[in-house]
Order: structure tokens, then sequence, then C-alpha cells
């Protein structure tokens, strides 16, 4: 589509923030928002005397708050509602980064440079007094979902603050822009900034740029629909928490440790590592005899109070067809346990009337659940505590003979999910000083993921699909020799550990 047959909608998405509840401009005060950059401002009289840089470049913004904002955006995309059939996975991009840099170093709060805005989007927020978290200016920036109706934002009105005649919702819209897959963001404390006519000293000034640019009006920012069902073929049908994925390889400089707080590196290998990767998953070869399933097979109608509790009965294989079933549903987003735990899979959204694997999280008492219509499915209210539980899509992952549960999926208190992975052939010759295997049955999450389960006997030397239940830390493990790998023992009691599991044919 060329330049003349839309109009590109300026990104007029400033975000202001102060330090008092009731100067907020544009959007209510968030109880979420605290704690934002105060590392930064706290640094500002540093960086001119600051000895600790040596011959490293400073980046432009924390590579903490690099990898939360990229993540937060990820997680945002991928969890819009309607669902989105084509939201594109957003990596991180130095260019964008250095751009937003020289921008915000001009402290001038308004979009530009105007010769970069033809190509680019941007989203700025300033704030000062109180410290908040960048995290905070990009829910804010969410937020503002609730003025915009899909597929076009008939209750806002993005031009302001020219021609303010309502609220915005233009910052929103740019992060669930579905092509837009690129992004940098940089952080700058500015003495003096000229915020609207008024002075603000110290003010910290976020820009946000994106590539390719969103807004166009008249276009909505994605397309509803099953989540990567209409995503661009160079992604080769790769799925990620809902969002079209390629294994985007990132070159790790030296300048990406920040001087004030350097990385912390891995510990040292001996020698080069092998590169093994399996792009495509291929046929499942025969798996080792073993009756250890981590997925449990249930019918539509079954409700999650039926079913055994503990963190082996937290995923489940549903049926197609469960959307013309009986089996009723309490709540929306939170379910009662009494609910079709297919059916409020259907009704979340993770997953369609053609059934398959859903995770179930289990939450506390809820005070009430309410009625909503989603996806075909009507749920009931129900005002009057009860034990609630959540569900989520269980995601594919292609990993290597060296991926590790503490790399993918680490244990979180209380519970914490993995994807079914999908192991390539012959990970059992590879040295184990990369892809050592430290245990028995229950295995370190320093270990490598397929070798412990051709070592667990529940896939074989060509391969196959594993489910992984991450597990809190043990005190020691036990090595033993199994299906022709000898497994280490350890005492070491950092980091989490796991089991491995077989998947049905």
């Amino acid at each position: 589509m060329t330049f003349a047959a839309m109009t590109w909608l300026p990104i007029l998405s400033a975000l202001l923030l102060c330090a008092s509840d009731s100067a907020s401009l544009f959007l209510p005060h968030s109880q979420e928002l605290r704690q934002l950059l105060s590392r930064y401002v706290e640094e500002v009289d540093q960086t001119s005397t600051s000895n600790t840089a040596g011959n490293r470049t400073r980046r432009a913004i924390l590579w903490s708050d690099r990898e939360e904002i990229l993540q937060l955006h990820n997680t945002l995309r991928g969890s819009v509602y309607p669902t989105a059939s084509n939201m594109e996975y957003m990596v991180w991009d130095d260019e964008l980064e250095r751009s937003a840099s020289h921008w915000a170093e001009q402290c001038h709060w308004d979009h530009g440079p105007q010769d970069l805005l033809v190509s680019i989007g941007q989203n700025l927020g300033v704030h000062w007094g109180r410290p908040r978290t960048p995290a905070s200016h990009i829910r804010a920036w969410y937020n503002e979902e609730k003025d915009y109706t899909y597929p076009y934002p008939h209750e806002c009105r993005p031009w302001c603050p020219d021609r303010c005649s309502g609220p915005m919702c233009t910052h929103y819209t740019q992060i669930v822009w579905a092509t837009t897959n690129r992004m940098g963001c940089a952080v700058h404390v500015c003495p003096a900034m000229n915020v609207w006519g008024e002075i603000w000293e110290n003010a910290v000034y976020l820009v946000c740029n994106y590539s390719p640019k969103g807004n166009w009006i008249g276009e909505a920012p994605y397309q509803h629909g099953h989540p990567c069902s209409q995503c661009p073929p160079s992604y080769g049908g790769v799925c990620r928490n809902n969002l079209c994925y390629k294994d985007f390889q990132r070159s790790e400089t030296e300048d990406m440790n920040e001087v004030e707080k350097p990385q912390v590196p891995q510990p040292p290998r001996t020698t080069s590592k092998p590169v093994s990767r399996s792009s495509t998953p291929k046929a499942i070869a025969p798996r080792a005899s073993s009756s250890t399933y981590l997925a449990q097979n249930i019918k539509c109608e079954t409700r999650l109070r039926e079913r055994c509790r503990g963190a082996t009965c937290n995923r489940y294989n549903c049926p197609a067809d469960c959307l013309n079933k009986k089996g009723k549903v309490w709540g929306n987003l939170f379910y009662d346990v009494q609910s079709s735990i297919c059916r409020a899979a259907i009704h979340f959204g993770a997953i369609d009337n053609y059934g398959g694997l859903v995770d179930i999280t289990r939450k506390d008492k809820y005070p009430f659940f309410i009625r909503a219509t989603k996806h075909g499915i009507e749920s009931f209210s129900k005002f009057k505590p009860g034990n609630a539980f959540v569900v989520a899509k269980v995601e594919e992952m292609t990993a290597d003979c060296y991926s590790t549960v503490a790399e993918i999926c680490p244990f979180k208190n209380p519970n914490s999910h993995c994807p079914r992975i999908f192991c390539p052939e012959n990970c059992r010759t590879q040295p184990s000083y990369w892809s050592p295997v430290i245990g028995n049955n229950v295995y370190a999450d320093s270990s490598s993921i397929c070798k412990a389960a051709t070592h667990a006997g529940v896939i074989k030397a060509d391969g196959g699909f594993v489910d992984v239940l991450p597990l809190d830390k043990r005190t020691r493990y036990v090595g033993a020799l199994k299906n022709g790998i000898q497994s280490e023992s350890s005492s070491s009691t950092e980091g989490g550990s796991f089991r491995v599991f077989a998947v049905r044919d």
C-alpha cells in the first residue's frame, strides 16, 4: 500500500506523569506507578565524574530496563482482546535506541525529529518527583485500551494536545500495532525541561521509537482471529505466547554490559560450544516405555474440582467440539473450580473448538465471578467467594541439546509452567561439559533438558516431544547410569529442579 493511499496518524502519544496524584494528565494515576527510573535521577550528577566506564560505551538505557520494557510489550501484545491473528513478536533494535537517545537528549517535549517521524512511530513519557519504573509508563500507555473500541477508535480523540476533545488512545494502538516488530527506548534526565509551559527540574524523559510505524488512519491495529493463524510467511508458522515468532539471533557485544550493573557472566566453558539447532520438528520418534505423563486427557464436562490436586495435575488435553457440549462456566478470566476446564479454556481464548493443551494455575479464593459471553460460550455469575483458576495455552518450543530449564522456565513459587519441548536427535552424544545431566528422576535445572529426558527414558536417542515440570530446589542430587548416559551427583542448593514426562502419541 503506498503512502498516497492512506494517511499516517501522527503519534502525538505523549504521557505526562507528575509527583502529585491530582497532577497527572490524560490518565488517572495508577497505584502501579511507582519506582520509575530512580537510578537515572541518582546518576545524573555522576555521569561526568565516573571513572568506572573504562573503554566501555554507556548505553542509553540500562540492560535490565531494556529487558523489562521489551518483555512487557510482548506480554501485552500477546494478550490483546479480541485476540490477534497476526501479532508479531517484538525485538530490540539498537538503531532505534540510538535515535531515541539522540532525541531524549534534546529535552524537547514534543515528537521528533520531524525527518525521522516519516518512518518511525514514537511514544513519549515524562515525570518528575516520586521515583517510578519504566514499566509504569508502558502500562499507563496500554491502559488507554479502555478508550479504544476495536477495530477503530470511535471513542478516543487522538489529536491531543493540540486539538484535545477527548481521551487519547494512540499510545495503546502503537504498542499493539501488529506489524510493528522492532523498538528501542532511551531515558534522559533533563536539568530543566519546558513541559507545556511549565519548567520541570530534573525531568526524567522516556522516548520509545517503533518500526515499522503504526497508527494509520482507517486501519485496525491488528487482525482479529485465532492467535498466529495469519502470520507472515517469513515466520515459518512458529507461534510463541500468541505472537508470530522466529528465532532472532542477537549478537551481544561488550558495550551491552552497563558500567553501573555489569552483567553476571555464566560459568566459563572449556571448549567451543557445538552448534546444533533444529528449526523444524521432525516426526516424533518412538518413545521408550513410560507411563508417566504430565498432561491428562479429560472430557469436555470435566470440572477442575473433580481432578487431583498438585503440580502434576495442571496440564490437560481437551478434546474437540467442547463448544457444543454441556459443562457450565462461572466467571471471566478467573473461573470458579466448579467450571468445566475445557469450556473455560475456550471462553478465555486459550484454545478453540478443535481442542488442545491448556495449563491451569490454581488461585486462592476469589470474592465473586462475573458472567461474560466470549468465543461462543456464555459464563455465569456467582456472587460469593470460591476457589478459582486461570487458564493458558501450552506453547511448543524447539530446543537444542544445551537448553536448560533455568534458561527457559525456572521454578517460581507457587508454581510455573514450561512450554512443550521438542528435542533433536543424538543429544546423548553431546559432551557433558556443555550438556550436563545432574540428578536422577529429579534433575537440577542447569541440566540439559533433552539429555535428561533421554536419561529418564521418556524419549529415545531419536528425540521427540517432552513435557517439563519445574520444581523447587533440592539439597542433593544423586547421579546414575541410565540409557547410556551417566548423570552427575551434586550437593549444590542453588537454582531449582525439574522432572521430565513422556508425551502421548
